[in-house]
């Protein structure tokens, strides 16, 4: 029941994000772009927060349930030769030398998101800039883009 609310929510957000899409409207709209690239960093961070997590707070008894052994030599030295259960990325929880609690579409993920929200954000500053600089491109822009409301806003 907790669950509701957040899936409403996300639900209500992926329906505004996608609407301008069947118009075709997005590729004019600074606005979409910027929403996107918000989307896509909330992304990043649950993916990020998901791999962080994953093992547990009981890493030999995730190694157990994944059917690996859990070699406490081989995650003792890994941890001293880089601290590598402690940095922020690439993301690595190994049972042993063969086998990662992390699944390998969380690294990827983590690193390939913030890029494509950065393109977007420019993106988004690019069509700012050439609406300012088009004449009445500021007015071309508004919601309506009525003949009535460009030339108020142009007076």
């Amino acid at each position: 029941m907790a669950l509701l609310p957040l899936l409403l929510v996300a639900g209500l957000t992926l329906w505004s994000w996608a609407r301008p899409l069947v118009g075709g409207r997005w590729r004019r709209s600074p606005g979409w772009f910027t929403g996107t690239a918000l989307l896509l960093l909330v992304t990043t961070a649950l993916v990020h927060f998901f791999g962080l997590m994953s093992g547990g707070l009981d890493v030999e008894e995730a190694c157990r349930e994944a059917g690996q052994p859990y070699d406490h030599v081989y995650r003792a030295a890994r941890q001293e030769e880089r601290e590598e259960y402690t940095r922020w990325f690439p993301l690595s929880n190994e049972c042993n030398a063969g086998y990662d609690l992390v699944p390998g579409w969380v690294n990827p993920t983590v690193a390939v998101l913030p890029v494509v929200a950065f393109l977007c954000l420019v993106r988004a500053v690019g069509l700012v800039v050439v609406r300012l600089r088009t004449p009445g491109g500021a007015a071309a822009g508004t919601a309506t883009g009525t003949p009535e409301e460009a030339a108020r806003i142009t007076r």
